[in-house]
C-alpha cells in the first residue's frame, strides 16, 4: 500500500480542520522599488536555470531547514471545523475582512513534489486550507493530477499524458522541484477528493487540456465533495459552460467590470457561486473593494516564473508588507508560490476560521 493510500485510509476516519492564512489587517510598510528591481534582475538570471515549475519557500516551522523528512504527521484536530456550504463560507471570509491563501500547484516543498496527495497533506498540516491543482486524463479515461501534457519533468516518466495508459503511469515515482525523485505517485483525482473531505480543505482544480468539465465533475459528483471543491475558469465561455454543468458549485471567473459581471449573470452564471479573478500582475485594491461591495469574492495570484512574480519581488528584502496590502484592500484569496512563509507573516486568524466553519 503506497503511503498516501495509507494516509486517505486514515484521513477518512477523522474529519479534521486546519488553520488558513487568514491575516489580521495591520498598517503597511513602505514599498520596496529598488529591491523590487534588483529581484527583477537577479530572478531572471535564475530561471534562465530552472525548469518553468515554479520554486518553493520553506516550510512554516523553519525557514532555515533544509531537509523536510518524507512523513506526513498525525493531523491536529484539537481546532477541527467543518466548511459547511462552500458560498456561504467565502462570503463569511469576505464579509469578515480574512484572506484564504491557496497553495499553487499544492504547494510544493523540498522533498514534496507538486500535485501529490502527501504535499497537500503535508501543507495541510502547515496550516493551508486551499490548494489549486492540476488535472489531467490519461489515454485510457483516468484523471489524475499532473501539470504537464508530457510526464518528464514532474515524473520518472516520459512521453505525452494524452498517450499513456493509467497501468504504466501509477507505477511511476514524481519528482520535486529540484528534480529529487520521492516515493511518492501520481493520484488519481477520486483519490484527491475523498482526501479532501478527509481533511476538510477545499481543492481548486484546474482542468488541462487532455480532459473535460464534463468529466471532472462527474468526479466531483461520485465522491459527493461538492463544498470541497472549486473549478478554475480561464475565459466566459468556460465559466458559462461550468455554471450550466454545475450551477450548485463553485468556480473563479474572470470579472474586468459591472457590465461584464451582468454580461455573464444574463448567460446564467450564478455570481453566488464566483470567485472574481483579477489576474497576477497589476493588484488593484479598488476593484477588490468594489467587487466585494458587490456582495463578490475575489482572488488574485502573486505565483508566476521565478524572478517576474510578484512572490519574489514581495519577498526580496524579507518584509512581505505588500501582502498586507492586498488584504486591505478586500482581497479575499490569495494564490502563491509561496503559501508557507506568506501565510506566516500575515498573521493567520483561527479566530474566523472558527467564525465561518461550523463546529
Amino acid at each position: 500500500m503506497k503511503l498516501y493510500q495509507f494516509r486517505l485510509l486514515q484521513g477518512l476516519l477523522n474529519v479534521v480542520g486546519c488553520r488558513s492564512g487568514i491575516g489580521k489587517k495591520r498598517k503597511l510598510k513602505s514599498m520596496k522599488s529598488l529591491y523590487s528591481a534588483l529581484a527583477l534582475s537577479a530572478g531572471l538570471v535564475v530561471a534562465a536555470c530552472q525548469p518553468d515549475a515554479g520554486t518553493f519557500d520553506p516550510p512554516l516551522e523553519s525557514a532555515a531547514q533544509e531537509d523536510v523528512t518524507n512523513t506526513v504527521s498525525e493531523p491536529d484536530t484539537a481546532n477541527a471545523v467543518e466548511l459547511g456550504a462552500l458560498p456561504d463560507f467565502f462570503d463569511c471570509v469576505r464579509e469578515e475582512g480574512g484572506l484564504l491563501i491557496a497553495s499553487h500547484r499544492g504547494g510544493p516543498a523540498p522533498g514534496y513534489p507538486e500535485n501529490a496527495i502527501e504535499t497537500l497533506d503535508y501543507g495541510t498540516d502547515q496550516g493551508l486550507l486551499i490548494h489549486e491543482i492540476d488535472v489531467v486524463e490519461s489515454r485510457d479515461g483516468v484523471l489524475f493530477l499532473l501539470h504537464d501534457r508530457t510526464l518528464g519533468r514532474t515524473t520518472t516518466g516520459d512521453g505525452a499524458v494524452a498517450d499513456t495508459d493509467w497501468e504504466p503511469i501509477q507505477t511511476l515515482s514524481l519528482k520535486d522541484n529540484d528534480g529529487q525523485i520521492t516515493e511518492f505517485a501520481p493520484p488519481k483525482l477520486s483519490d484527491v477528493l475523498l482526501w479532501a473531505k478527509a481533511r476538510g480543505v477545499i481543492v481548486e482544480l484546474d482542468k488541462k487540456p487532455t480532459t473535460s468539465f464534463r468529466n471532472i465533475i462527474s468526479h466531483v459528483r461520485a465522491a459527493e465533495a461538492e463544498d470541497h471543491v472549486v473549478l478554475i475558469t480561464y475565459n466566459d465561455n468556460q465559466a458559462i459552460e461550468v455554471a450550466g454543468l454545475a450551477p450548485d458549485l463553485m468556480l473563479t471567473a474572470s470579472v474586468n467590470s459591472r457590465v461584464h459581471q451582468e454580461e455573464l449573470e444574463a448567460a446564467g452564471v450564478n455570481f453566488d457561486h464566483v470567485v472574481a479573478w483579477m489576474g497576477i500582475n497589476n493588484p488593484n485594491p479598488r476593484a477588490f473593494g468594489a467587487i466585494g461591495a458587490r456582495g463578490v469574492e475575489t482572488a488574485f495570484g502573486t505565483l508566476g516564473r521565478p524572478g517576474e512574480r510578484l512572490d519574489d519581488v514581495y519577498w526580496v528584502d524579507g518584509d512581505p508588507s505588500e501582502f498586507q496590502e492586498l488584504v486591505d484592500g478586500g482581497l479575499t484569496m490569495l494564490a502563491t508560490d509561496a503559501p508557507y512563509r506568506t501565510a506566516a507573516a500575515l498573521s493567520a486568524d483561527d479566530d474566523v476560521i472558527a467564525t465561518c466553519g461550523q463546529s
